[in-house]
């Protein structure tokens, strides 16, 4: 592994570090945070995927599932790697090796699944007119920018800890992404990490900013509801309470008393 970030370089950091380990990542923070309000507010019924299944299936068949899959563990994967720190994992038992081999191999499956799901998502909306006509403003900046996300994860991956010498980036990558959340920002843990992975997390980030305001927001209103919820549901009929009258009786009694005169 790589040696972490040393005590020299943290001792201060340039304004470019600044601007684009702590300036950058609080502003995509913030409009990911109020754009999602606003989304919200200016633009409920197209809170939506936009689904095109009617259009073409039998890419989407394969592609769908294959991405949001390895879309799942990835994220997963990057819960463990950023948020956790390695002296958590090693205080239950996890070895640092063991550690590096399960995220090496384990993330390299769900990259390729997520990224040959992507392929076949973005091939379709390439390849199929009525798709292609159908791409509005927001698809034509998400796509290239989650496809760069992805393949900057995978590609930083691959070039160090697959046929690299290796790269630990959780004394690096990690504890500069913690201390944005702790608001004690550390742009020097990530200023001398490698290239690939400064562009990936500047990606990622970027990525963030434009969420509130493409179709990636249908994440959070995911049916999670659906898992749990009866094959059929029963709904009770309510027999409607009667209307009173100006004298205060109600009309039914009005009714059969008027009768039992007559």
């Amino acid at each position: 592994m790589n040696a972490a970030f040393s005590p020299l370089a943290a001792a201060a950091a340039s304004g470019a570090d600044l601007l684009l380990w702590v300036a950058v990542p609080y502003i995509c923070l913030a409009v990911f945070a109020v754009g999602h309000v606003w989304r919200y507010r200016q633009d409920q019924f197209g809170w939506t995927t936009r689904t095109t299944q009617l259009l073409e299936h039998r890419w989407l068949r394969w592609g769908s599932p294959l991405f949001h899959l390895g879309a799942f563990m990835v994220i997963a994967g990057h819960i463990v790697g950023l948020a956790v720190p390695s002296s958590w994992t090693e205080a239950v038992g996890i070895t640092e090796h063991a550690y590096h081999t399960t995220a090496v191999w384990a993330g390299s499956v769900a990259g390729v699944a997520m990224v040959a799901g992507l392929g076949m998502l973005c091939a379709r909306r390439l390849l199929t007119r009525r798709i292609r006509l159908g791409t509005d403003r927001s698809d034509k900046l998400l796509f290239p920018l989650l496809s760069a996300t992805v393949l900057l994860g995978i590609t930083a991956t691959a070039a160090h800890n697959v046929f690299g010498a290796g790269y630990d980036y959780r004394s690096t990558v990690s504890v500069w992404f913690r201390g944005l959340f702790v608001l004690q920002p550390e742009p020097e843990a990530i200023a001398g990490a490698p290239l690939l992975f400064q562009l990936h997390a500047l990606s990622a980030f970027l990525l963030f900013a434009a969420w509130p305001f493409t179709r990636l927001v249908h994440v959070w209103s995911a049916p999670i509801g659906y898992l749990a919820r009866p094959y059929l549901v029963y709904r009770r009929r309510t027999t409607p309470a009667a209307a009173p009258t100006a004298s205060g009786r109600t009309r039914s009694a009005t009714r059969s008393g008027s009768r039992r005169a007559a």
